[in-house]
Formats: C-alpha cells, sequence, structure tokens
C-alpha cells in the first residue's frame, strides 16, 4: 500500500533525526475509513517497518471515545487497554496507548514527535501564551494532563471545541510538558508544517544555547568512576557511561544549576531516567567517595531502585544503565532536557512537572511496559562484564573478542593499528546485542598509552571487570641469527608489556574491590605452549613467555587478597590463522624456506609435521581458548596457574 510506504518514510526520517526523537519516542499514523495503522509501543521509528504497526479496526476503537469508565486510573486505564487490544487486528503487537488521540485527528496522515525545540517552548513558564503568539489560532495547546484516557478526553474536547469555533480541522496541537501532534492529508504537508514550526521557534530563541561538541573527560575519573560503580550494585555491577561538553559542565557546576534540571520536564526523561538524580559538587577523589558512598546507599534506601543519572562537577554526565545501550539513552534523554531547560529560558524559564504528575509516570503500567521494551536483555555468560583485549584488531585477539561479544560483554579492543582496530570493533558492534565495543589505539609497552587505555575504558564503560593480555610478537632466530634489538623488542612486548599491563589494570580492579566484598576481577595472559617448554631458534619468544608464567604467579600472589585471579592460558598452534598459514609470510612457508623441518618440501610436509605432534589432531582456535578464558572467569578458586590448551602436544607434570 501506498500510503504506508510513506507512513514508514516518514516515519524513519524523524526517528532518526535525534532532533525530533530521542530512544525511539514519539508514534505516527495514517488511517482510512475503516483502518488505522498506528506505532506498536516498543517500536522505534528510526527503524520501523510494515510489522512494527498495529492495525486497528476504528468502528472498534471508536467505542473508547464513547464509554464510561471506572473512576479509579489504575481500573479505568486497565479497561481502555482492553478495549484497545479489542480493537486490534494484529494481535502480537500492543498499539500505542495514543492511538485514540491519533484516531481523534480527521487528518489521514498523524505524526507525533518530541523536538527539542518543541519542548523547550512547552516545558516553559509561559508555553501557552508564547504558542498562541507565535502560532495564532491555526493550533490547539492543550495543558498538562496525565496520558493515557484522561489526556485523550481532554483532546478530543479541545479538537471538538475547535471545529465548532472555526470551522475546520486542527492540523497541529501543542501539549504542555510533552510534544506535538501534527496532522495533514500528505505526508509532504506534514514535513512542511514540522519546517515552520521549527523555524519560528529558532527565530524565537533570544539567549545564547551552550555547545555540545565533546570535552576532555577528567582523568581523575579512573579514581572515582569505578568505585561508585560497585556502591550502587555490587551483586550485579551495572554499566556507566560518561559524557562531558560545555552544556553539561555548565549544569554541573553548582547547585543552583542542577536546580533547574532536578525534577522531570516531560513523560520520557522519567521513563528512561527515573525522576530522582544525584549531584555532587567534590571534585576531590577521596572526599568524593566518602559522599558519594552515602548518597547513593541513601538512595536506594529511600526510592528502592537505583540511580539512573548522576552529575559530577569536573568529571560531568554519568549514566547508570542495565547495559551499554541502555546508558546512550539515558545519555541522549537527559542531555537533551539540559538543552530543554537552556530553550526554555526564552520563554520565561523551566516549567517542571508536579509530584502527582511524576508519580502518575512512574506508576503507570503502559510506561512501565515501555520501560521494561527498552532495557532489552542479553543472554550469555558474562553479561554486562568489560574486558579489555589487547592485540584485537586481527588473529588470535580478533577472535577471542568476537567469541567474548556474544557471550554479552562489553570489549574494548586495544591495539596499534587505528585502522584494522576500528573496523573490528565496528564489526563487534554489530554482532552484539545491547552490549558494546569500543577501540582504543594502544601501545601495550608504553605505560601512558596504558594509562588512557583505562581512562577510555572507565569512560565508555565505568570500569574493569576482565583483562586479557593477548598482545604479542615473535621473531625466530638461533643464537647467530637472533639479532639484539629483535631479542629486546620480543621481550618488551611479550614480558615487559604484560608487567605493564597488569600494573594498569589491577589499579582500577583493586578500587572495584575495595566497594564489593564478594566481587572477583581477571587478569588473563594469553601465553603459548612455548612457555611451558622451549623452542628451538626460538629462544626470545620461548623465554619471554616463560618468564610471563613466572609474573602471572608472583602477581597472582599479590593480587588475591583484593580479590583479582591471574592466570595464563598457553595455546598450542593457531594453524588456520594468519600467523601460520599466511601463503606468504606464514610459518609455514618460513620454515619451508629456513629448512626448519628436516625433508619437507611442500607446505604440506611442514603442516603435516607439525600436525603429528598433537594428539587430537588439530589445532588450537580462539573458540577454544574462549571456553578457557570464560572457565577462568566463572571461578573463584583458581589463580597463578597456567593453563595448556593444545591438544594434548604439551601436557602438564
Amino acid at each position: 500500500m501506498k500510503q504506508l510506504e510513506q507512513l514508514i518514510q516518514i516515519s524513519r526520517k524523524y526517528g532518526k533525526d535525534n532532533r525530533y526523537v530521542i530512544a525511539g519516542g514519539g508514534n505516527t499514523s495514517y488511517k482510512n475509513t475503516d483502518q488505522i495503522w498506528v506505532k506498536a509501543s516498543g517500536t522505534s521509528l528510526a527503524t520501523i517497518a510494515e510489522d512494527g504497526f498495529a492495525v486497528l479496526d476504528r468502528k472498534k476503537l471508536n467505542v473508547i471515545s464513547e464509554k464510561t469508565y471506572s473512576d479509579n486510573a489504575a481500573i479505568r486505564e486497565e479497561e481502555v487497554k482492553n478495549d484497545l487490544a479489542i480493537a486490534c487486528l494484529t494481535k502480537d503487537r500492543r498499539p500505542s496507548v495514543e492511538t485514540s488521540m491519533h484516531n481523534a485527528m480527521q487528518a489521514s496522515f498523524v505524526v507525533h514527535l518530541h523536538p527539542t525545540l518543541v519542548n523547550g517552548l512547552m516545558c516553559s513558564q509561559h508555553a501557552e501564551k508564547e504558542m498562541i503568539r507565535l502560532f495564532g489560532n491555526e493550533a490547539i495547546y492543550i495543558p498538562y494532563t496525565d496520558p493515557g484516557y484522561t489526556l485523550f478526553k481532554e483532546v478530543e474536547n479541545q479538537i471538538n471545541a475547535y471545529r465548532k469555533k472555526y470551522q475546520k480541522e486542527p492540523a497541529i496541537l501543542f501539549l504542555q510538558n510533552h510534544g506535538i501532534f501534527v496532522g495533514a492529508e500528505t505526508t509532504a504537508e506534514i514535513e512542511a508544517i514540522y519546517n515552520r514550526i521549527i523555524e519560528k521557534i529558532e527565530q524565537a530563541i533570544t539567549n545564547e544555547i551552550a555547545s555540545d561538541n565533546p570535552q576532555p573527560i577528567c582523568t581523575c575519573v579512573q579514581n572515582v568512576i569505578p568505585a561508585i560503580r560497585m556502591m550502587i550494585n555490587p551483586q550485579t555491577p551495572p554499566v556507566l557511561k560518561i559524557r562531558n561538553n560545555a552544556r553539561i559542565e555548565k549544569f554541573c557546576s553548582s547547585d543552583k544549576e542542577f536546580a533547574k534540571i532536578a525534577i522531570p520536564f516531560s513523560p520520557d526523561i522519567i521513563v528512561y531516567c527515573k525522576s530522582k538524580y544525584i549531584y555532587f559538587d567534590d571534585e576531590q577523589p577521596e572526599t568524593l567517595l566518602v559522599k558519594a558512598e552515602k548518597a547513593i546507599n541513601s538512595y536506594i534506601e529511600q526510592n528502592g531502585y537505583n540511580p539512573k543519572v548522576l552529575l559530577i562537577k569536573g568529571i560531568g554526565l554519568v549514566a547508570v544503565g542495565d547495559h551499554a545501550a541502555n546508558c546512550d539513552i539515558i545519555l541522549d534523554v537527559y542531555e537533551d532536557m539540559m538543552k530543554i531547560a537552556e530553550i526554555a529560558r526564552s520563554f520565561g524559564g523551566e516549567h517542571p512537572m508536579t509530584q502527582a504528575q511524576i508519580d502518575f509516570i512512574d506508576n503507570w503500567e503502559v510506561e512501565n511496559y515501555r520501560r521494561k521494551v527498552s532495557a532489552g536483555s542479553n543472554s550469555g555468560r558474562i553479561n554486562n562484564k568489560t574486558i579489555i583485549v589487547t592485540g584485537a584488531a586481527q588473529g588470535f585477539g580478533e577472535g577471542i573478542a568476537k567469541c567474548l561479544i556474544k557471550e554479552g560483554a562489553n570489549i574494548v579492543v586495544a591495539d596499534l593499528n587505528k585502522e584494522i582496530g576500528t573496523k573490528t570493533a565496528e564489526q563487534l558492534c554489530r554482532m552484539a546485542k545491547n552490549n558494546q565495543a569500543v577501540f582504543v589505539q594502544t601501545n601495550v609497552s608504553d605505560t601512558e598509552s596504558l594509562q588512557n587505555l583505562m581512562h577510555e575504558t572507565v569512560c565508555h564503560f565505568g570500569g574493569l571487570d576482565v583483562f586479557i593480555s593477548n598482545a604479542g610478537v615473535l621473531r625466530a632466530g638461533g643464537l647467530e641469527e637472533m639479532t639484539p634489538e629483535n631479542f629486546d623488542f620480543v621481550t618488551k612486548i611479550n614480558y615487559n608489556a604484560y608487567f605493564y599491563c597488569t600494573q594498569a589494570a589491577s589499579r582500577v580492579m583493586k578500587l572495584q574491590n575495595k566497594y564489593a566484598a564478594e566481587n572477583y576481577c581477571d587478569i588473563i595472559q594469553i601465553n603459548s605452549k612455548s612457555g611451558l617448554r622451549g623452542s628451538k631458534a626460538n629462544f626470545a619468544y620461548a623465554g619471554g613467555k616463560f618468564g610471563g608464567i613466572g609474573l602471572t604467579q608472583s602477581f597472582a600472589l599479590e593480587l588475591a587478597p583484593f580479590r583479582i585471579k591471574v592466570n595464563s592460558i598457553c595455546p598450542g598452534n593457531f594453524y588456520e590463522g594468519p600467523l601460520w598459514s599466511d601463503p606468504e609470510n606464514g610459518l609455514f612457508m618460513q620454515y619451508l624456506h629456513a629448512g626448519k623441518v628436516p625433508g619437507a618440501k611442500t607446505v604440506e610436509d611442514v603442516r603435516k609435521f607439525y600436525m603429528d605432534q598433537v594428539p587430537m589432531r588439530k589445532g588450537t582456535n580462539p573458540k577454544d581458548v574462549t571456553k578457557a578464558v570464560l572457565y577462568l572467569i566463572e571461578q573463584t578458586c583458581e589463580t597463578g596457574q597456567a593453563i595448556p590448551v593444545t591438544g594434548g602436544q604439551v601436557m602438564l607434570n
């Protein structure tokens, strides 16, 4: 149907533009004489397709307008929900609670959005007066009314009064502290109306709006945020994400500025951010943590749930999410509230919701349903754990990262290769559900680079649960061929860097576990079978790996009191990987040319020679190693171990 295609197109257009919609909010519809297609609850406009619309019988839907419902709000809303379900022809899709308002407007197409500029006007003290000044009688102003049936009846009454007074259909409904409805016979008319509305409001803004260009986040986050993460929920640590810019900095600068955004302006803010927020004005980490522990415990005790939004002077806006994707929504929605507060200054100042209005939204079943849908779910053995994998841009590290992202972890791809590392992180994100991956360019042999790695990890995910030291290099050669430069290079990456990484990672983990008495963290070195027995003409590599196991055992003893487990995994050869199988520079080819395998005349001869040494007749791949990684993470009684994953090629004595 042509009209449905147009509806999908305009829905996606506005749904992808955060100036009009955030977090998949808003709803759209098309109607003919008999039926109405309206966005299903929990569906995102940005990606909506035909199956994202609920279809309702308009004759049955009209019953809601004529029927008398209970005076009890909870009973009434349940009765209305049931009548919506009866009218719904697509039983697997719950229609938007605002369906009746779409039906009340006679226009074929109706688009309901929450544009930041519109809400800057609608969430202001002089909303009605300014709306009339800007738009005259071409629009209807709806004073704030609790969503659901009550709001529908208010809208219906206002529309009927408008028709009677002006003898025409209204095209625009402005809803105080809520948003806007625009109706027209074509989607082109809808777009033209929205363009005109936005232009008029833009021209009416008299004050300067702060920049939202990202600003650097204080390096002190490493000394604060991992601890706060555990204070909030030590049993199931949440994901925390930080954002900072000039606008955020301004509202974090004082109690006076915070007060302007301390009470929600609209229902959407309550759905995603809850209705109470915490502000800290102490910039010293030690005293901040003392205040934070007290404030967070008090918040949870009083409200019965964890805070979703923290504002910290000198750091910025902190989202506390059920998962990484949820954090992004919280940041976007709450920063949008900041923009609304700025715009509202041009129209008499902010107009927050009342406590009674907030309580209705907090307890309304419909909004609780939206919360549940937006929260989504991950299914995996390590949901929401934050894991750094060094050398993860390609090869073995990339393979491990791919396995872990499928298990629900947030992955930090730490690698020197920016181009490939960025692409790998993007690929991991496409594989993820509500978890995420980021790339941080890292030189594991440079302590400053590692400090930046910890900083970026904390800014993106709030802490660190597992550090996988996988980055390594190999320069084969006997005593006569090995140069001091190659020996030093291999040793610095395979041995020294493991120390540098453990030192940096353990600082974050110690801070976390200080505030979580039963939490465990992991440092896992991807070692090698060459760390368990010598390797001919490969002593630089084997020596570093042998030394790595010594570091593992020593680190394990030192970090055990902090509940940080330190273990090594010693894989066999990954014959399918590029290190071995590259047709030009792979080790099979190198060893053939170097004559390392006596009598070998082809690459297959070399391959057979090495495969014959493996009882299980297979190489070790990233999936094999990941199983050992998952075991180490899940257990709490194994530390200082070197676990062989070699197909039986190397066995422990």
